[in-house]
């Protein structure tokens, strides 16, 4: 049995579910406010998607094969990097791509991600932040993905 404490505003109240967390995420929606259950969501994620790439392919919606193709090394030699860690030598490049989905989770709808990842974009000369990655352009992305959402540039 799983019981959730959910605090709204004056009152407390328990959903209690002996279920799945799939009936647990409706029964929630339906009593809680979404902006409350939006920080939940990411709340969670921060605290079960701690590596960047688990996170990667869970918000962009990749395989393993389609994130492994971002860095240029297998999906056998993925795999082993989603145990152990990525190689030292990849830390930057991991660091890049960790950077890019941050942005895209702060501006970007969940929902949308994996769309966004995949459309052309001007500022990396009509490639997608997939295309870009999947050359090698860690650098150009983050720094493309960056500049999309440097609201500086739009403030009075």
């Amino acid at each position: 049995m799983v019981a959730v404490d959910i605090r709204l505003r004056d009152n407390a109240e328990v959903i209690e579910s002996t279920t799945s967390p799939l009936e647990l995420a409706h029964e929630l929606a339906e009593s809680a406010d979404a902006d409350w259950i939006r920080e939940l969501v990411d709340a969670l994620d921060r605290e079960v998607r701690r590596r960047p790439l688990e996170r990667l392919i869970a918000l962009w919606g990749l395989s393993n094969a389609g994130a492994a193709r971002l860095f240029g090394v297998s999906r056998q030699a993925f795999s082993k990097w989603l145990v152990n860690g990525p190689p030292a030598d990849r830390a930057d490049d991991v660091s890049r791509v960790a950077a890019v989905t941050d942005l895209l989770d702060r501006y970007v709808k969940r929902e949308r991600i994996p769309a966004v990842v995949r459309r052309p974009a001007a500022v990396l000369d009509d490639r997608s932040i997939i295309d870009t990655l999947e050359q090698g352009g860690y650098r150009d992305a983050a720094g493309a993905v960056a500049s999309m959402f440097d609201l500086r540039r739009i403030q009075p």
